[in-house]
């Protein structure tokens, strides 16, 4: 398992199913009733693998993407839920598809995309998706979830609650022929040459080179890109903590709440460039831990509870970890 999660922790399976077809979901869901316990392994970057998982890893590779119908306004598009998110995007643009380019360079699967209710740069999936297929592995019922039914919220959907039982086969996504750029985000705003009148093309690869700029790469330094979920607070916690801290970054969210930026919380106590054991905090973009070499689960969890303690005794705010330990 070390080489499919992009943290690169060590880490042993009790059991694995490599599912790259439709056509073995039969065999998958007779393997799931020997077994009291199963996990869905995607792209493996939003995971903390422990160092032996006594469950069946079930690593969906589905692959495919097609253009399933269009009407005058919307062309609909499903992938399979092993397509590398990265890889669709860019296929996306290709084709002239838009609506996904803020959300490129994002680890991880389409099949994970909803689950997490990805998102980057101002945009999140539930923006463009329109549907998703998927099979429930302890009944064998296939469903296909509306928009409305994944219940999206930040980071979180149905698929992390109620729904957690179900394995994600495709996603159908919903791109307007009318597209229009979204630059609202800072990094976007200030980046040089774009404008409203660039194209799709321009903003995905100033994602891209804005990302690696920010982001190690988890094939030289393990890591699961932002560890923590930026806290939302309300306005009267925003009011206080704007009264004792010069710069703080919030984001006013259109029910009334703010949303802190992690990153600088945890940057203001002291965390950026820091280690703690094999386990550090990346150098320049605090949200990120990275494993400087032999880490394990337990020690990610030493350095996300020390720092979490950090910025609840100085800002009074519960930061919570992005990645699911596993």
């Amino acid at each position: 398992m070390t080489s499919l999660n992009t943290f690169g922790l060590i880490s042993q399976a009790e059991d694995f199913f490599s599912l790259t077809a439709e056509t073995q979901l039969s065999a998958l869901l007779e393997r799931v009733k020997q077994v009291s316990a199963y996990f869905v392994l995607g792209g493996g970057s939003n995971v903390v693998l422990n160092e032996r998982i006594n469950k069946l890893i079930i690593h969906n590779q589905l692959k495919g993407i097609r253009q399933v119908s269009e009407t005058d306004d919307t062309v609909f598009v499903e992938a399979a839920a092993g397509e590398v998110w990265h890889d669709f995007v860019a296929y996306c643009i290709q084709q002239g598809w838009y609506g996904l380019e803020n959300l490129a360079l994002i680890p991880g699967t389409v099949g994970a995309s909803p689950v997490q209710n990805i998102g980057a740069y101002g945009k999140e999936v539930k923006d463009y998706l329109w549907e998703v297929r998927a099979i429930h592995l302890l009944t064998g019922e296939q469903h296909v979830f509306s928009k409305d039914e994944c219940r999206f919220a930040y980071r979180d959907s149905i698929f992390k609650h109620e729904a957690k039982d179900y394995l994600i086969l495709s996603v159908v996504f919903a791109f307007p022929k009318k597209w229009q750029a979204s630059l609202n985000y800072a990094d976007l705003k200030k980046y040089p040459g774009l404008t409203e009148q660039s194209t799709a093309q321009d903003i995905f690869d100033a994602v891209v080179a804005i990302r690696q700029q920010k982001l190690p790469d988890p094939k030289v330094l393990g890591n699961a890109g932002s560890f923590f979920k930026n806290p939302i607070v309300s306005p009267t916690k925003y009011t206080e903590l704007v009264a004792q801290f010069d710069g703080l970054v919030a984001y006013p969210q259109e029910n009334g709440m703010y949303k802190l930026a992690a990153g600088w919380l945890i940057d203001q106590c002291g965390w950026k460039g820091k280690s703690l054991g094999p386990v550090g905090v990346h150098d320049r973009q605090a949200l990120v831990l990275v494993n400087r070499g032999g880490a394990t689960a337990a020690d990610i969890r030493q350095i996300a509870e020390a720092i979490q303690a950090d910025v609840a005794k100085r800002y009074g705010v519960e930061i919570e970890p992005e990645p699911i330990f596993v």
